[in-house]
Formats: C-alpha cells, structure tokens, sequence
C-alpha cells in the first residue's frame, strides 16, 4: 500500500511540474526566447571587453548588428494582459508608455553602437563606453519592470 502510494505522490509531482512550462509559442515564451538570445550575445561581447574573450573587433561588431536587431523584436510579444508566468511587472502595462520610452532608448542605443562599429579599426577602448550605454538601458528598464 505504501508503495503505491509513493508511485501515486511521484506521479502527481510529475503532472504537477510540466505546469510551469512555458509554451515556446506563447508571447512570453517568444519574447523570453529573445531576451536569452540579447543576453548570450551580450554575454559574448561584454566578455570581449573585460577580458574573458579574445577582443576580435569583426566578431564584436556581429554582434552589435545582431543585438540591434534582436533589441527591436521583444516589444511585439507583450499581449494586451500579463501572462501569469511573466516575470514583468504589473507596471508594464499600466505605464506602458513608459516601457515603450525604454523599449526606444535601448534601441537608440544598440543602433549608435552598430554605428561606431561601423567604423574601422574597432577597438575595445573605442566601443565600450557605447557599450555600457546598452547595458545601462538594458538595467534601466529591469530595474522598472523586471520582478526579480
């Protein structure tokens, strides 16, 4: 009987943690999916700038062009209401116009560092304040509606 039981409660603890899946097809699942794509690419290049990788000024300027393309994509993926999943906060959506004003700046800011990667030779000490710049938009709007 025991057993059985046990074999029950394991089940149930199965069934019960698929529940916290996220649909990959879902918005949030779509604009998560972005998200961890910005960070990889971030993680690479701020990686390049503080001495993890090799500086290879192609490569970071790659991955300028791919930020500023992925920086524009997210903003799609914000439904109407917030999933009961998301990480967002409620703020999201009641100051939306404010999220929308973050969502512009960080987008200002991957375009003028593909802009200065445009620019040969491209150098770390060229390109990481422009870099910064990014991650602090990045920063700037998690720290407003991000719930950590």
């Amino acid at each position: 009987m025991e057993l059985k039981l046990l074999g029950l409660t394991l089940i149930g603890m199965l069934a019960l943690s698929g529940c916290d899946r996220i649909d990959p097809d879902s918005p949030l699942g779509k604009r998560k999916a972005i998200y961890q794509q910005m960070l990889d690419v971030k993680e690479d290049m701020g990686g390049m700038l503080r001495g993890r990788l090799a500086f290879d000024g192609d490569a970071f300027a790659a991955g300028a062009v791919r930020l500023d393309d992925l920086s524009r994509q997210p903003w799609q993926h914000y439904p109407a209401v917030k999933e009961e999943q998301s990480d967002a906060r409620e703020d999201v959506w009641q100051r939306e116009a404010r999220f929308n004003e973050l969502a512009r700046a960080l987008e200002q800011q991957t375009a003028a560092l593909v802009a200065l990667t445009s620019e040969q030779p491209v150098t770390a000490e060229k390109v990481a304040p422009a870099f910064q710049q990014v991650e602090d938009a990045c920063e700037t709007c998690h720290k407003e509606f991000r719930a950590y």
